[in-house]
This record gives structure tokens, C-alpha cells and sequence, in this order.
């Protein structure tokens, strides 16, 4: 395809917040140049990762635009502007677009769902709205509703539609996806788990969550895909397959948030309703760390 966004990692990237709850420019821009410097592919900002949902309409187009300002044009910036709401999604891709994200972010319509007519009906009416590239996100585990593999058929006949973050963890599902419209949409695994594995069907990489606290293992553990060398690619993705289990041992982005902070790198609170993480559960996260030498 022409029209690929990236190839590699990129971060489903953490806002982080100050004490008050709110958003830590500061600490944001700190954080951006340590992806950039660490050989992060592309930034995703306000997704699932970012708490976009508890974030004001002020909030969300303020740290796309500071996201876009701060990464001046190194690498792509997706901005996550998905919701229940066509209307909204709408206007809120429309505001990504004016303060300069190269691509969006789209999630399936959560909580009241819809049909995949509506499916169809809601994705096209965002993309005709809009001038750049979007990333459709199937994460039904979150939503509630999958994209059936026969919706993308005319799903991938837009110009603006161009990619799928697959979050269904499904691996049959992935591949009958990629056998069928490969050649129209690319594939970004949702899952730092299954890096490898949908790479190897021809997935163009992963939107993750492990890129927070190790961007560049995460981007070598794509390179080594994209140049065939899966041998080495495996052994990183079974290497690091504890911490990343432990990255959801409670809710996204609860765990890793913890760990930026073990880290130093003063990611600070999640907003409620997400609450820190239990003492045994964040002591199995630092385990897993330590093993592999991160704090």
C-alpha cells in the first residue's frame, strides 16, 4: 500500500497527570522525546492508553495539538478521536485534523453498539468528513461489538479508511482479515502479546502499550519482523511476555503508569473511576520488572 501510516511500534501513549488530576505538559514533552530518541515509529495520542474518555473536549484537543507541536513533524502523530456518538466523532476528528494529526484513531461505537450496517454507516460518515488517514480500532473486549470481517469489505473501499488496530485477540480472526483485505487495509496488532504473530500474517505492526517504558526493544521487536528475521524477533516477544502480561494485570492504563513511576518518569495518578493498583498486584508488576533490569 501507498498509504501506510507507519510501519513498527507505536505508542498508545500515557497522559501524564499532575497531583490535581491534571494533564503534565511538562512531563508529557519529556516523555515524547524519549520516544522519539528510542526509535518509536509513530505516537498515539488520547487512546484508550491516554484516558482520553475522562479527558473535557478543551483537554483532548489541547495534547493532540501540544502532541503534534512537540514532535514537529520527526515522526506521525494518530490522534484517537473515536465515540458512541457519530456527531461528536465527527467533530472531534475535524479538531485533530485543524491542529495537525497526520491520522486518526476510531474506535467501534461503545455502550449503545450498533449493527454492522451501522458499522458501516458511522466509519464512512467520520471518514467523508475528514481530509487524513484512519485507523479503525476493533477492541470488542472494551465495546462490546466486533467488525465482521465481511463489513470491511465495503469499510476498506473508502480512500480515508486505510488501517485496523486489532485488539480482539484473535488470531484466526486476524488472519482471515489480512487474507482477504491485506492489499486494501493495513493491520496493527492491539496486542503487545501477539507482535509477532500478526506480524508474521503481515500485520505493519503494533500500537502498544509497552512502548511507554521500553520503545526501543518494542521497535527492535518490529524491525526484526519487517526484515524477516523472526527468529529474533520471538525471542524478544518471549523475553519480555511476563512484563507484558503484567502491564494488564488490572485495568489499562493502571499498571503502566505504575511502572513509568518505578521508573522515574512521573507519570503520576490515573483519573477515577481508575484506582491504584492493589499491593500485590503492584508487587508482581515490580517483579517482572526487576527481572528484566528496569528498576
Amino acid at each position: 500500500m501507498n498509504n501506510t501510516i507507519f510501519t513498527g511500534a507505536g505508542v498508545a501513549i500515557v497522559t501524564p497527570m499532575n497531583d490535581d488530576g491534571s494533564i503534565n505538559y511538562e512531563q508529557f514533552a519529556k516523555n515524547i522525546e524519549f520516544q522519539i530518541e528510542n526509535h518509536t515509529d509513530a505516537i498515539i495520542v488520547c487512546g484508550t492508553t491516554g484516558e482520553a474518555s475522562t479527558m473535557t473536549d478543551e483537554e483532548h484537543v489541547e495534547a493532540i495539538r501540544f502532541t503534534v507541536e512537540q514532535t514537529k513533524n520527526r515522526i506521525p502523530v494518530v490522534a484517537g478521536t473515536g465515540s458512541n456518538d457519530t456527531k461528536y466523532a465527527i467533530e472531534l476528528s475535524k479538531e485533530a485534523e485543524s491542529v495537525g494529526a497526520d491520522a486518526l484513531l476510531v474506535v467501534t461505537p461503545y455502550y449503545n453498539k450498533t449493527s454492522q450496517r451501522g458499522l458501516v454507516t458511522h466509519f464512512t460518515a467520520i471518514a467523508d468528513a475528514v481530509n487524513i488517514p484512519i485507523i479503525l480500532y476493533n477492541i470488542p473486549g472494551r465495546t462490546g461489538v466486533n467488525i465482521n470481517i465481511d463489513t470491511y469489505a465495503e469499510l476498506a473501499e473508502h480512500k480515508n479508511i486505510v488501517a485496523v488496530k486489532e485488539a480482539s485477540g484473535n488470531l484466526s480472526y486476524v488472519a482471515q482479515l489480512i487474507a482477504k483485505f491485506g492489499d486494501k487495509l493495513d493491520v496493527y496488532s492491539g496486542n503487545d502479546d501477539q507482535i509477532v504473530p500478526i506480524m508474521s500474517l503481515g500485520g505493519k505492526g503494533v500500537i502498544s502499550v509497552l512502548s511507554n517504558i521500553m520503545p526501543k526493544e518494542t521497535h527492535d521487536m518490529t524491525q526484526f519482523c519487517l526484515d524477516n528475521d523472526f527468529k529474533s524477533a520471538s525471542e524478544l516477544q518471549i523475553k519480555l511476555l511476563d512484563l507484558i502480561n503484567n502491564l494488564f494485570i488490572d485495568v489499562n492504563p493502571i499498571p503502566v503508569k505504575e511502572a513509568m513511576n518505578l521508573m522515574g518518569m512521573n507519570a503520576g495518578i490515573c483519573r477515577m473511576p481508575l484506582i491504584e493498583m492493589s499491593e500485590n498486584n503492584a508487587d508482581i508488576l515490580k517483579a517482572s520488572m526487576k527481572k528484566i533490569g528496569l528498576i
